[in-house]
């Protein structure tokens, strides 16, 4: 009965383990495509994506860049750090603001929180 126990308590260790590595992580990216197909529903959240760098601007530590995936491009202001440059391939989380959408334009930027290399 003792061994039993045992080999459940284990079993439960183990699975809780498994558990905990995977929401270290932290998750996976979300396509910009889909952020930009249903802004409202991203608005004010806080999001993870990753891509190219096709365009940037910084000055004094700010910056502004836009992050190409594949599947869309997205604007992110950063706040600290500059922008990186033109064809760096990075990861960002910030919060997703949309702006407007008028016909198949959407209008908005991811405000950077974290920069990370995907």
């Amino acid at each position: 009965m003792n061994r039993h126990i045992r080999s459940i308590a284990a079993a439960a260790l183990l699975l809780l383990l498994v558990l905990a590595l995977a929401a270290c992580k932290g998750g996976g990216t979300t396509d910009i495509k889909t952020l930009l197909d249903d802004p409202a529903r991203f608005d004010k959240q806080t999001v993870r994506i990753a891509g190219t760098v096709d365009e940037s601007a910084g000055i004094l530590g700010y910056g502004t860049y836009h992050l190409d995936d594949g599947t869309g491009k997205l604007w992110v202001l950063a706040q600290g750090g500059g922008a990186p440059r033109n064809g760096a391939k990075v990861g960002v989380e910030g919060e997703f603001r949309s702006a407007f959408t008028l016909g198949d334009r959407s209008g908005a930027v991811l405000m950077e929180s974290k920069r990370y290399t995907p």
